[in-house]
């Protein structure tokens, strides 16, 4: 084999070994290039719907009037690392932007400017991060002055 064969050889034995050990593995690494893992997060029976402002609903003013149902489930104002899959609270995104961490099922939010929007509540857990898988809930709404 001529010297350029075995070296096209060798660097795609090379690649091919990079490849594959990075398709199995499963941590990242930190910028010293230590590994890292990360525990999975735990997942939780609860259900939450959007029941206002009902999806396509148009709004009148500037407060939007939220009220969610919690089925599974229960909010508890405490923030800890002891997670329990049947404890939490919510967290309400307006436009992908966080509006609230709320501890109620009902609530409002105020100074929401007219146009097209999206409202999504997250039940979250004790320490304020999400479930695996997610849980929530999103409608579509528009506000007129």
């Amino acid at each position: 084999m001529n010297l350029f064969r075995r070296a096209t050889l060798g660097v795609a034995m090379l690649a091919a070994v990079t490849l594959a050990a990075s398709a199995c593995s499963k941590g990242s690494a930190t910028a010293d290039g230590t590994p890292t893992t990360s525990s999975p997060r735990p997942s939780s029976p609860a259900q939450v719907t959007i029941l206002s402002p009902a999806n396509g609903q148009v709004i009148h003013g500037s407060t939007v009037k939220i009220r969610v149902r919690l089925v599974g489930a229960k909010i508890v104002p405490a923030t800890t690392t002891h997670i329990l899959p049947t404890e939490g609270h919510l967290h309400v995104y307006v436009d992908n932007q966080i509006a609230e961490m709320n501890f109620k099922l009902a609530d409002e939010i105020g100074n929401v400017v007219p146009g097209m929007h999206v409202l999504r509540v997250e039940f979250v857990a004790s320490d304020h991060l999400p479930w695996d898988p997610r849980i929530f809930s999103q409608v579509t709404f528009e506000v007129k002055a």
